[in-house]
């Protein structure tokens, strides 16, 4: 198991999305795994872009919300935050209703960064988005 804490529950997790972006497009997360965390979005007006399909950007949030959360959860919180540092998505398949779900894998956890692998698939279980996040990992300063 990766996760710093071991008795992580999803109503914890979810609750980390209050007042947030990933909050305001109705993210949820869905399992937790050894090794991996599950994230559903609903394909909705909030989630669509002008043609009627899901906004790559809609993608990338859901990327940057599910890899970032998982950076924190490997590393000790009172020591160190994670940020953001680069985000890249294939954007492989329209969907245009129902909704995503998003699997998250570290392809390596380092001590000052994390690289995710996230697969994004439609409710048949096809493959919409292929993304990956990469996150600095800092150490809180101390106060002067």
């Amino acid at each position: 198991m990766i996760w710093f804490q071991k008795d992580l529950e999803l109503k914890q997790l979810n609750s980390l999305l209050n007042n947030t972006m990933g909050g305001y497009l109705d993210l949820k997360f869905t399992a937790i795994g050894d090794d991996y965390l599950r994230m559903s979005m609903p394909v909705t007006e909030k989630t669509r872009q002008p043609y009627g399909f899901i906004h790559g950007g809609a993608n990338c949030v859901l990327i940057e919300t599910i890899g970032s959360i998982g950076s924190a959860l490997v590393i000790d919180i009172q020591k160190y935050y994670c940020v953001g540092i680069e985000i890249n998505a294939n954007h492989l398949r329209s969907v245009t209703q129902g909704s995503v779900e998003a699997i998250a894998r570290p392809l390596h956890l380092g001590k000052s960064t994390h690289v995710w692998e996230v697969k994004i698939q439609n409710e048949e279980g096809k493959l919409t988005c292929a993304g990956r996040l990469t996150v600095a990992i800092l150490k809180h300063k101390v106060p002067a």
